[in-house]
């Protein structure tokens, strides 16, 4: 195993390095870079972004104001809206955003800053990319925890009871529930509860926004635990609707993959009972697949399905963060999310396989090839 360990971390290098260079590529080809930005933001052409201009030379608007004097070919000719701002200004927020070098320079300046975890500052924040995760990150786990939990403690059991009573009315009614359940998508669902339970048209039971109240702070601890649930039962609720589908399906399918095999039938001619033979023979096996991909699971609920949420029920999280930045075309938030969450994907990627091996040592992952 330890062999194996070593060889899945030396492998996360090179992949890595390639995430990064797909993504970055595809960033720079895209439209409307962070200058393009603000130049919209002070001529008045743009999206609203934090205004965040390098004092030198003065403030954007005074800049602005004393270099509107020029236009025709130049670093101003590069951007759309730029026309009539000095090329000196123009060069001034290139430098700023680091746009002065080449390409492949900032990129691999770019790598060197992450090797030693420094992913810089927002370019409209004026903050840190990572005080800026940190500080998102509870929602995100939050949401994403929770979400998974629940999942995972609804599709498991009722995945069980599937596959005992496969092909029976309970089996038929519960498949069309999870189908439906898939179907309908998680914001969706969320608007609904928001009319039926948030004081949209009928009951006001649970709050509207936000992952604690206003005075959570001044509550004794016990009560700040409630506060805290009672804000997170509408948001994870409508991620739970759509989540469970594919494991409870999952579920079913490993458990009668195995009621079927050899060893199933010879527990059941020594005499033990079905609860026996369900729980302390097939349910190892079948839950293989099942637990070992928990790691991978909440890393999927947790970045990827929690964006539409965070907006609907104002939860800054880091769905919303990674929103804003590309909107923004805020360069150091995008790549530093984007290498730590890669990076958090590959590890657990490699704590699921571990996981394999702990809960079946007859897989041995040292005799394939990587």
């Amino acid at each position: 195993m330890t062999a194996y360990i070593i060889r899945r971390l030396l492998l996360i290098i090179p992949t890595l390095f390639i995430i990064m260079v797909i993504n970055f590529a595809i960033i720079q080809l895209a439209p409307g870079g962070p200058v393009e930005q603000l130049i919209g933001q002070i001529t008045g052409t743009g999206t609203d972004i934090t205004e965040r201009v390098t004092r030198s030379g003065g403030t954007g608007s005074e800049t602005l104001t004393d270099t509107r004097q020029s236009s025709g070919e130049g670093p101003s000719s590069r951007y759309r809206g730029a026309q009539g701002l000095d090329p000196k200004f123009i060069e001034e927020l290139e430098k700023q955003f680091g746009f002065d070098k080449p390409v492949h320079e900032r990129f691999f300046q770019m790598l060197g800053s992450y090797i030693v975890f420094d992913f810089g500052e927002s370019f409209f924040r004026d903050r840190k990319v990572v005080d800026l995760v940190i500080e998102k990150m509870p929602v995100s786990i939050s949401l994403g925890l929770w979400t998974t939990l629940l999942v995972y403690l609804i599709s498991i059991p009722l995945g069980v009871a599937k596959a005992v009573r496969d092909g029976t009315p309970f089996d038929v009614w519960t498949s069309g529930l999870v189908i439906i359940g898939n179907a309908i998508p998680a914001f969706l669902f969320a608007v609904f509860l928001i009319v039926v339970f948030a004081g949209g048209s009928y009951f006001d039971v649970f709050p509207l926004r936000g992952l604690t109240s206003p005075n959570a702070a001044e509550l004794p601890w016990p009560d700040r635990i409630l506060d805290y649930f009672w804000h997170l039962v509408l948001p994870v609720t409508s991620m739970v609707i759509g989540g469970f589908a594919s494991l409870t399906m999952l579920t079913k399918n490993s458990f009668l993959d195995q009621i079927n095999l050899q060893y199933v039938t010879t527990a059941r001619a020594k005499g033990l009972s079905e609860k026996q033979v369900l729980y302390g023979h097939v349910f190892r096996n079948a839950m293989l697949i099942v637990i070992a991909a928990f790691p991978s699971a909440f890393i999927g609920i947790l970045f990827t399905g929690s964006l539409f949420i965070e907006i609907i029920f104002s939860l800054d999280g880091m769905g919303r963060l990674g929103f804003e930045a590309a909107f923004a075309r805020d360069y150091p938030v995008i790549f530093g999310t984007l290498f730590f969450f890669s990076l958090l994907g590959l590890i657990m990627s490699l704590v699921g396989d571990v996981m394999y091996m702990i809960i079946d040592p007859r897989i041995d992952f040292e005799t394939r090839e990587t």
